[in-house]
């Protein structure tokens, strides 16, 4: 049996994205100072990833609204400037095909 990756896994699900208003906000030059970049470690859909510049590159679109993310940033969870984490508005988000 094919291991399939993240991506391919998160494709089986169902995404109603809005890009006008993002659930996610962060702020990546601000997040170029985070010393212990726990969001990239502990997103299990790999929303989070560094580029070959170590940037942080983010999309909220494949967000499993686990949380995560929220409860390792200081700045997510304390909704400092720039960062924001809400659920989708209603009828937005993840809908689950398996499992």
């Amino acid at each position: 049996m094919k291991r399939l990756s993240v991506d391919e896994r998160l494709a089986r699900n169902k995404f109603e994205s809005n890009d006008e208003t993002p659930h996610i906000i962060i702020d990546r030059q601000e997040c170029r100072n985070c010393v212990h970049k726990a969001c990239i470690y502990s997103c299990p859909a790999e929303r989070y990833q560094l580029n070959a510049d170590e940037e942080l590159i983010f999309d909220h679109v494949g967000c499993l609204e686990c949380g995560n993310c929220r409860l390792v940033c200081e700045k997510l969870r304390e909704s400092k400037p720039g960062y924001k984490w809400n659920y989708p508005v209603k009828g937005g988000g993840v809908i689950f095909r398996q499992g």
